[in-house]
């Protein structure tokens, strides 16, 4: 069944509105009528099985039936701050990581940051990058949507996510001592893993010192030079793969 997101699935009654665009969506691009079945999800872990009930205009009116299990999450919480890279390079990345299972996103500006965010345009920004979480996560059949965080500095995000029973990383091209699968192969697993991939031209030197010194630990992925994009879906994939959920038996 196809699953379609709702910000507030109403619980006082079982007869639910769907938002005008979903409702679009359903009834224009793919022709489902009346009686047809859907899952709903809010994006908080919630999900139910339904049926279109009637079709009124512009108009949809769906009916919750039951309640559905949802998938449980990853066991490795995963915090990834990616610096702000071109707009088809990151809407990618968002996507991506979302069906991968990335639990928070923090976005942030480098030294060599190409990408400017006008204040003024952040909120549309935002609102556009929420829905493509929310499309990544009707996709992959995601319950949880990833929690987005406004941008901020390297520092401000370095200094943020040193925590207790945290593995922080960075990516570096020119670390030539610890690859990640062996870093996470020679010690125990940790609860959170909070790594960082910089922007198209890597992190500079003085960024890299700052985060070693704040208890970073630097990785790198292999020999090949990757793209930020790139980069930030291999690390995850890594991560999943050695101590996640990207296996059957999970």
């Amino acid at each position: 069944m196809r699953r379609f997101f709702i910000d507030k699935i109403p619980y006082h009654t079982d007869l639910i509105l769907m938002p005008v665009r979903e409702a679009a969506h359903i009834t224009k691009v793919l022709r489902m009528k009346k009686g047809d079945k859907l899952i709903l999800f809010d994006g908080k872990g919630k999900e139910f099985e339904s049926t279109i009930e009637k079709i009124f205009h512009k108009e949809l009116w769906v009916r919750r039936n039951k309640s559905i299990s949802p998938t449980p999450p990853s066991p490795l919480r995963i915090c990834l701050a990616q610096a702000l890279v071109k707009a088809p390079a990151l809407d990618y990345l968002l996507q991506k990581t979302t069906e991968l299972g990335v639990s928070d996103i923090h976005l942030l500006h480098s030294e060599r940051t190409v990408v400017k965010i006008n204040l003024d345009n952040l909120g549309k920004k935002m609102i556009r990058w929420q829905e493509i979480l929310r499309s990544a996560c009707r996709q992959c059949g995601r319950t949880v949507l990833p929690d987005l965080k406004t941008p901020v500095s390297f520092e401000d995000s370095v200094t943020n996510a040193v925590q207790e029973n945290t593995l922080c990383l960075i990516l570096w091209e020119n670390e030539e001592k610890t690859d990640l699968k062996t870093l996470l192969r020679s010690m125990p697993q940790a609860p959170q893993v909070f790594a960082m991939v910089g922007p198209e031209g890597g992190f500079t030197t003085d960024e890299i010192n700052f985060a070693k010194k704040s208890g970073f630990k630097l990785i790198s992925l292999g020999k090949r030079i990757l793209r930020s994009e790139t980069a930030a879906i291999a690390l995850l994939s890594v991560l999943q793969y050695e101590w996640g959920d990207l296996n059957l038996s999970f």
